[in-house]
């Protein structure tokens, strides 16, 4: 990341400074007729210097200054759209610009990109590996789980009956609302067949509780988890920037966006989790393919079945 800053850096102050001393010069190879007012142009090489004096205050620790990765970034996407719009669409500026767009901004779009993801993910927290459990400490592990409101432990719950683990993303995810609401639908043909629901969450369980509630599911027991000990217990992983922003998820956050966005409760990059208890062993587990992939709860508790249709038989392991 270093080296992609301090690269952008030195192209930044040497192009700037080319524009600021030569200002005619990039109109003549370029074969254009010399601007009248030169210092309009030189005006546009101090700014690309000035974001290179930028570039290389973020190289030193591009994790703590992505906010200037961010502002360069929006630069570089922003720049070729008013390129398109004011030279292709309404032939305002002359085509040879577009001379500038593949060196001042394409080549940069991914390198950026991926340090703004970098930096995302660090301010997000490194959980550490996820816990490789064996069945008997998977089993130990529910049987210390406490829900609410009954205080039961999600082991004591399946010893009376199958429970259905749902952990999901955070409450401000669009999909945990669509995923919440479609359980509330459920809820009733869930709990008569005998099946509990159990909704596992990172906030706290006041506001577990006052989230539950606006789907009417305000009796289901919960699980509040800031910490993601039952994520990385059950080996429910954090998302690949594919899983969260890939074409898969992006078309179903357009579905789902219905049910609305609020703000961020807890790790933005988990992925969701569903999980069939009996007897203190997980006897079917949901893999979901990415962050807007969503099952049929109530057929998944009671065998197999999918939502949208979108995944595999080999997504859910039956054991």
């Amino acid at each position: 990341m270093a080296v992609v800053l301090f690269a952008a850096a030195g192209y930044n102050l040497l192009w700037g400074a080319w524009v600021v001393l030569f200002p005619n010069h990039f109109f003549d190879l370029v074969g254009m007729q010399r601007p009248v007012h030169p210092s309009i142009w030189q005006c546009v090489g101090m700014i690309v210097g000035v974001y290179g004096i930028g570039y290389a205050i973020a190289a030193t620790n591009p994790l703590r200054h992505w906010p200037i990765v961010l502002v360069g970034f929006l630069g570089k996407v922003l720049g070729p759209i008013g390129y398109v719009d004011g030279a292709l669409i309404r032939g305002e500026l002359s085509p040879a610009f577009g001379w500038t767009i593949p060196t001042n901004d394409l080549i940069w779009w991914v390198p950026f990109a991926m340090i703004l993801w970098a930096g995302f993910r660090a301010a997000q927290g490194d959980d550490g590996p996820l816990l490789d459990l064996s069945e008997d400490e998977v089993k130990q592990f529910l049987d210390k789980t406490s829900t609410d409101p009954s205080g039961q432990t999600i082991g004591d719950l399946s010893r009376r009956g199958p429970v259905l683990l749902m952990l999901v993303r955070h409450f401000g995810c669009t999909f945990c609302r669509q995923a919440m609401a479609e359980l509330s639908k459920q809820q009733a043909e869930i709990e008569s067949r005998g099946i509990t629901p159990v909704v596992v969450h990172q906030s706290g369980v006041e506001r577990g509780r006052q989230y539950l509630s606006g789907y009417g599911l305000a009796e289901v027991a919960q699980v509040s988890d800031p910490e993601k000990k039952l994520y990385r217990g059950l080996g429910v992983p954090r998302g690949t920037f594919r899983q969260l922003f890939g074409a898969s998820s992006l078309l179903a956050g357009l579905r789902a966006v219905k049910y609305g966005v609020g703000k961020l409760e807890g790790d933005g990059i988990q992925m969701p989790g569903a999980f069939l208890v009996r007897d203190g062993k997980i006897i079917a587990s949901y893999e979901y393919a990415h962050a807007g992939d969503s099952i049929d709860a109530c057929g998944f508790a009671c065998g197999v079945g999918h939502a949208d249709g979108t995944n595999t038989q080999a997504a859910v392991t039956v054991g």
